[in-house]
Order: structure tokens, then C-alpha cells, then sequence
């Protein structure tokens, strides 16, 4: 089996700036499932903003709503009532210019092909030329460690290159928007951590809006320029907090940063908090509270905190 170059070398560098990200609006969301006994509602209200860009992660306990909210931004699932925006459009069905990558990565590719028709088949399907395809397939597998892997199939690989494949597949589509649904969940620490890195990279490169869910509290902060707190069922945001780590990151230097431990500690209790029933911040009891200044969330959502 042949081995990933490095996600960060600066085959990253060879994937032109060609998208740009768009913005992300959830107004009022609640979703409710209906059917056989009685209405569960997953989703109460939830109301943010992402600006166009941005890199938001989202987490909260188990059963929190969390998958339902991007089936709902992916245009998958419809909400009960509420409003969600792409730019300047009504979020009524999947979206051009939006992407996923799910957690089960193996279940997303097809293993009677090669990685490269992997990456190219909905390239083909959005109607792109023969040559702007192969020329996509080259860059992106090249930027995610890939290039010398195009003619293998998905079950010759390890599962952190399968996920690169998935990876590579999203960003070839050349979204606005790319939602992550703990796509990481499965592979090894230090793959994952790999991953991540890979994630910023290109999130920094390509300029797209990113909406990564996550379990992990500390993936969370390191990819995050903001994190999302959600409630337990029935969801509301428990807080949005700012991370102000900067756009460098390492994975030594910045987890072993003294920010990054409060930042950690302040939504660990979050989420504590959230499991115990806890909606908003005025009924938190929190050891570890946020770091002085706030920045209103206006009509967008609540306050950031940081």
C-alpha cells in the first residue's frame, strides 16, 4: 500500500483559488419528527450566521440535534419550519455549490472504482468538461497526498486515505461550502490529526465557508474560528464562543497554548452543562467562564463570547 505524502507540503499550494465561500444563514430552524407514536422535536430554535469563509465548528452532547442541523443546511431534510439561506437563496433542496463529507467514508465510495473516477464522478454529473475533470481530479488528490494513489480502489487504501479521497471528491466539486459531519470519527489519533491540519490548509487556501461537527472538544478549538454550543434535544445554541488562537496553528504549539486549555475547559462545561438540561447561559454554573469581551450576536444569534 503506498503511503500519503505530507497534506501539508506544498502540493496544498497547487490548488488554484477558484471558489471562495458564501454565507450561511439559520433563522428560527426547528425540526420535529413525526410518525408512528408521538412528535419528537429534535431542533427547537436555532438562529446564527456564518460569514462567508468562516471555518465553524458544532458540538454538544450525544442526541443534541447535531446531523439533523446539516441534513437540514445540506438540503436533505426539511425543516418543520424556520428558514435556512445560502447567500441569497432559500435552502429547499440540496444546493449547487455545497458539499459533504460524512463519517462514514467507506460507505461513500464506490470500491469497483479507482480513486480518480471516485473524485471525478460528480464532476461528471455537474456537467464539467472532460479536461477541466481530469485536470481537477490531478490537483485535488495531489493537494490531499493523493497523486499517487489515482489508480488504486478505495479498499486498497487505509481508512485516513479513504477519507482523503472523500475529502478530495468535495473539494474538486469547487463548493462555496463545504459541511463536515464528524468525518474523522473513525480513524486513528494520528491521522486524525493529520486530517485536521489537511482541513485548515485547504480551508485557508480555497477561501470556502466550512461548518465541521464534531464530538471532540479539542478538534473543536484547533479547527474552529468559532465553535457553536449546542443544548440537549430539544436543540437551542447554548453560547457562541470566538477562538482567538490565530491563523497559524500546530498541533504541539497550539494545544499546549494556555488559551487553548481555557478555551477547552470553558466548553467541556458547556456541554456538561448542556447534558444536565441546561438552555442558556444565565442558567450555567460554569468554573471556568469565558474571557472578558463579548461581541453581540445581533440578529444573527447570540452573543460571541471570547
Amino acid at each position: 500500500m503506498s503511503s500519503p505524502t505530507s497534506p501539508v507540503s506544498t502540493t496544498a499550494d497547487d490548488v488554484a483559488d477558484r471558489t471562495g465561500g458564501a454565507r450561511l444563514a439559520v433563522r428560527s430552524l426547528r425540526k420535529v419528527y413525526s410518525g408512528r407514536g408521538e412528535p419528537v422535536e429534535a431542533i427547537a430554535d436555532l438562529t446564527f450566521e456564518i460569514r462567508p469563509g468562516e471555518l465553524v465548528c458544532v458540538v454538544g452532547p450525544s442526541g443534541a440535534g447535531k446531523t439533523t442541523l446539516l441534513r437540514c443546511m445540506a438540503g436533505l431534510m426539511p425543516a418543520t419550519s424556520g428558514e435556512l439561506v445560502l447567500g441569497e437563496s432559500a435552502i429547499t433542496g440540496p444546493p449547487q455549490g455545497m458539499a459533504v463529507v460524512l463519517q462514514e467514508y467507506g460507505r461513500s465510495l464506490f470500491p469497483w472504482m479507482t480513486v480518480a473516477q471516485n473524485v471525478e464522478l460528480p464532476l461528471k454529473e455537474k456537467g464539467v468538461g472532460r479536461s477541466r475533470r481530469t485536470e481537477l481530479v490531478r490537483e485535488t488528490l495531489a493537494a490531499v497526498g493523493l497523486g499517487d494513489v489515482a489508480g488504486s480502489y478505495p479498499w486498497q487504501l487505509s481508512g485516513g486515505m479513504q477519507q482523503r479521497v472523500a475529502i478530495a471528491r468535495a473539494v474538486a466539486y469547487e463548493p462555496q461550502v463545504l459541511l463536515m459531519d464528524e468525518p474523522f470519527a473513525a480513524v486513528d489519533a494520528q491521522t486524525r490529526f493529520e486530517l485536521e491540519d489537511l482541513v485548515r490548509t485547504l480551508w485557508k487556501r480555497l477561501g470556502i465557508t466550512v461548518v465541521f461537527v464534531t464530538h471532540d472538544i479539542d478538534e473543536a478549538i484547533y479547527l474552529g474560528e468559532r465553535v457553536l454550543v449546542l443544548s440537549a434535544r430539544p436543540t437551542v445554541v447554548l453560547e457562541d464562543v470566538a477562538v482567538g488562537l490565530g491563523a497559524e496553528r500546530d498541533q504541539l504549539e497550539t494545544r499546549g497554548d494556555a488559551e487553548f486549555a481555557r478555551l477547552r475547559t470553558h466548553v467541556y462545561e458547556l456541554v456538561q452543562q448542556a447534558k444536565k438540561g441546561v438552555r442558556s447561559l444565565a442558567e450555567a454554573h460554569l468554573t471556568h467562564p469565558a474571557a472578558v469581551g463579548v461581541e453581540p450576536g445581533g440578529a444573527s444569534g447570540p452573543p460571541r463570547v471570547r
